[in-house]
Parts: structure tokens; C-alpha cells; sequence
């Protein structure tokens, strides 16, 4: 894909479904008696690796015309797989998988594309373990495939040392099947979907400061879901409204759960004018409307209990303080380094390359701001979130700016640059 710079956004956009949830409520509803029906599902890969991997087990999953009908098994109806289960690119499928499989009373394996088997799943084995779980890396790097053979587990106490929702989510998923109450305590609280979603599919969680429990479950009860617009995907819309020139966007539609909404806090910090209308929540979850108007950014600093909320979002934020007055400086966010690749790497290869002035750090970078950038050739690394943030940087920037494996924004926006394109005035 080729991008070039334009004179400004106007328009709305309503976001796709958000990953994280889409994900869940697949693996509840198939987990749950009765139905479940989930609207504005993301039909993204990820997410529909998830739902694959269900089907293989034994669960009948309708999915069209924008409505998912899930006709769940129970706790305790899943099937043994005839086949490995593809998990595809989705680290997500992979680690909350794992805490289902690892109280079933079946071996199977879990497998994906050649990002999964780099990404670590020593982060899951070790709790699950704790729990009696038996859990295999085939290669015995820590990573996927994964052989695990289903076994009675026992609740734990489990802290843990990275704020990561997905480790606490595939240890409160083994909790549901455990012989007593699990706990996971955090160093800072990560998204927090998976317990809102236990709540509302009536299961007994209950969270104070860092720290969630989970009751064993006796049966889980099917819902009616609605998915919030994904706030990770909103991103590249709020970042290029408020850089490119004489833009105004109405965004509609966005989660705006406190523990995601880090992008937020952030571009109120650097000077945005954003604003919120239809306030409301839908399926336990929090949503508005985002009015994004182009501002004058400035530098700010950003690390600490924050970082867990704007994980995903920070190769955006990157280029948003490309854009800004003075110096952005990101720090705590090691975690960038084990995603889809490593993401302080790639922005600070690619941004260079655009003429930024950003250094690299062993937990961040730092960007000294308000230097023109200019387009260059940028290699994706087939990483969906650096693809999306490099086609806005595009949009900002004098020249011609080339993404390389582009078709990645498949993973979590596949309609992304048509989106994007609609926006544009001409």
C-alpha cells in the first residue's frame, strides 16, 4: 500500500468489534448452557481462529450476516480435536486456550503461523503448571506448539511479575475448573474484559486492587452480547485526526473501559481536543462516541501503571509525538519486545528511516518531536498494529511512504484502508 500526504479528515467511522472481547465471548459461549448470540463480532483472523479452534471441539458456531450464534457445550462438553488446533497469528487464542484445554479430559495441541511459534508461553506454563496442568512445549523453547494433556487442576494464588491480561485471563479460565478459588495478583491491573465478562455470564469474580478471584464455576449461563467498538483499532482514527490538517471525526462506537483507555489519557496529556458524546454501557462494558478535532501537540511522558492500558496502541502514540512539541518518552513498556514483533525495534528502524529523531531504550524510546517527517519504504514485519500506524504517519508526511506486507491489517481491521480512504477529502 502507498500513502501520501493529504490536506485534511472529515467524516465518521464506526469501529469494528473489539478483539479482546470478540475473543472471550466466543470462549464463554462455548463453555456456557444454552445460546449465545454476539453482535458487532470482529471478523477479523484472530478472532475467527478462535472460533475455528471451538468448532473442532465440538461446538456448532453459526456466523452471518453479523451475528455470531453459539450453541454452547457446558463447562464440561468440549470434544477431543481430530486435528492440531491453528491458532493462527493470535497470541491471544493461544494463552487463554490454554487455561480451557489444560482442565479438559483430552490431549490435543495447539500450533499456529511462525510469529506464534517465537511468541513466549513460558508466561502461561508456569501458573498452569502450579495448578497441576500438564503442558508440553514440543520444542522445549517455551513457546508453541503446545501438547497439552487435560488434567484435574487445583485454585492457586498466582503472582504474577508482567501486568499482562492475557496471563491472568488463561489462569481465572483454569479457575473456572479448578477444586477451589484461584487468585492472580498483578504488579498493575491489565484489561480487565475476562472478569467483566465472567460477571455478566454469571460467574463469581471478584477483584480488589490488583488481585481477581475466581470461584469454581457450575455452569455458565448463555447471553446476549454486544461488542463495543475495539478502542486499539479507534486509535489510528483519533491519532490521524489529530495530526492531519483541518480534520474533524466523529468515531463511533468506542470501548472506553478505564483499563484500555490509556490512549486517551495520553492524547489529553499531550494537548488533544477530544470529546465524548452517547455515553453509555453496553454488556457490562463502557462506550461513546469520540469528536476529534485537529490540535497542537506537545511532548509528554509516559510509563508506569499506565502502560498495561496503551500496550497495543504505543507504535501510534510513537508517531503522534513525531508530530508533537518537545520530547515523548515512553518507559516500562518491555512487553513491546515479545508482540506481533518487536515494536521498539520496528518503529525506531522505520521511523528513522522517515527522518524522526527516536532512540531506542531497553523499555521504551525516546522521540524529540517537530521535525518534518518524509516517506520512505517500511517494512511491516506483518505486524497488523505497525502497518495501520505507519499508513497514518503516511498520511502526515512530504512523499510517497510504501508498506510492505500491508494485507497484515487483516489480523484486527480488515476493511482498515478502505476506512481510512472514505475519510479523505479530496
Amino acid at each position: 500500500m502507498i500513502f501520501q500526504k493529504v490536506n485534511a479528515l472529515k467524516g465518521e467511522i464506526t469501529i469494528p468489534g473489539d478483539k479482546s472481547i470478540s475473543h472471550r465471548a466466543i470462549m464463554l459461549g462455548s463453555l456456557a448452557e444454552g445460546v449465545t448470540e454476539i453482535s458487532n463480532f470482529l471478523q477479523g483472523a484472530d478472532c475467527l481462529s478462535t472460533m475455528e479452534c471451538f468448532r473442532n471441539m465440538g461446538v456448532s458456531i453459526e456466523n452471518k450476516n453479523g451475528l455470531v450464534t453459539i450453541h454452547g457445550n457446558g463447562l464440561h462438553g468440549l470434544k477431543q480435536p481430530k486435528d492440531t488446533l491453528d491458532v493462527g497469528n493470535s497470541g491471544t487464542t493461544t494463552r487463554l486456550m490454554s487455561g480451557i484445554l489444560a482442565a479438559q479430559n483430552f490431549t490435543c495441541t495447539l500450533n499456529g503461523d511462525a510469529s506464534i511459534q517465537k511468541r513466549p508461553m513460558g508466561r502461561i506454563i508456569t501458573p498452569l503448571s502450579q495448578m497441576g496442568a500438564d503442558i508440553l512445549s514440543v520444542k522445549d523453547n517455551g513457546c508453541a506448539p503446545l501438547k497439552i494433556i487435560g488434567t484435574p487442576l487445583h485454585g492457586i494464588h498466582y503472582k504474577s511479575p508482567v501486568a499482562s491480561a492475557q496471563v491472568k485471563s488463561s489462569i481465572l479460565l483454569a479457575g473456572l475448573f479448578a477444586d477451589g478459588e484461584t487468585s492472580v495478583t498483578e504488579p498493575y491491573v491489565s484489561r480487565n474484559h475476562t472478569e467483566l465478562m465472567f460477571r455478566y455470564f454469571g460467574v463469581d469474580i471478584s477483584t480488589k486492587e490488583t488481585t481477581a478471584t475466581v470461584t469454581p464455576a457450575d455452569k455458565l449461563v448463555g447471553q446476549k452480547i454486544i461488542v463495543p467498538g475495539d478502542i486499539s483499532s479507534a486509535a489510528y482514527f483519533i491519532a490521524a485526526g489529530l495530526m492531519v490538517p483541518n480534520s474533524e471525526l466523529l468515531i463511533k462506537n468506542v470501548g472506553i473501559n478505564p483499563t484500555r483507555d490509556g490512549i486517551l489519557r495520553v492524547c489529553e496529556a499531550m494537548g488533544a481536543s477530544i470529546s465524548y458524546e452517547n455515553k453509555q454501557e453496553i454488556s457490562g462494558e463502557p462506550t461513546a462516541d469520540l469528536v476529534v478535532k485537529t490540535s497542537s501537540l506537545k511532548g509528554t511522558t509516559i510509563g508506569g501503571s499506565i502502560i498495561p492500558t496503551l500496550i497495543d496502541e504505543i507504535p501510534i502514540i510513537a508517531i503522534l509525538a513525531c508530530f508533537a512539541e518537545g520530547t515523548t518518552v515512553i518507559k516500562d513498556a518491555q512487553e513491546l519486545k515479545v508482540k506481533e514483533s518487536n515494536r521498539i525495534d520496528v518503529m525506531v528502524e522505520n521511523l528513522t528511516k522517515m527522518g524522526a529523531d527516536i532512540t531506542a531504550t531497553d523499555d521504551g524510546m525516546i522521540i524529540h518531536g517537530g521535525k518534518p517527517l518524509h516517506g520512505a519504504e517500511i517494512d511491516s514485519k506483518l505486524d497488523h498494529r505497525i502497518a495501520m500506524s505507519f499508513a497514518i504517519a503516511g498520511l502526515c508526511s512530504e512523499g510517497e511512504t510504501k508498506i510492505l506486507g500491508a494485507e497484515c491489517v487483516n489480523i484486527s481491521f480488515p476493511n482498515f484502508y478502505q476506512d481510512l480512504e472514505d475519510l479523505v477529502v479530496k
